[in-house]
């Protein structure tokens, strides 16, 4: 691979993680003052218990954060110090 394609990954992969992030801290705010409105209504459209959807809730968040981390960040943090190895070399 040259360093452009790597600088091309590197660069999709921190702009997701920052996007994923982005989207995280949305829900979240939209959920934690409404939470009493959309439990009701995803309890009576799918049939869940109110006392599991948050539960539900979390183990998104839970998950979707451990993705942005492990999945894009890391990965996008190491590809972007294997670029500044191979400038240093020249």
């Amino acid at each position: 691979m040259t360093l452009e394609s790597l600088r091309l990954v590197r660069s999709i992969l921190l702009r997701s993680a920052a996007l994923c992030y982005a989207f995280l801290i949305l829900s979240a705010l939209i959920w934690i003052p409404l939470s009493e409105t959309w439990t009701g209504l995803t309890s009576s459209w799918y049939h869940i218990p109110p006392e599991r959807v948050n539960t539900i809730v979390i183990d998104f968040l839970s998950v979707a954060k451990f993705y942005a981390i492990f999945v894009l960040f890391v990965p996008g943090l190491a590809i972007h110090w294997t670029i500044k190895k191979e400038e240093s070399k020249k």
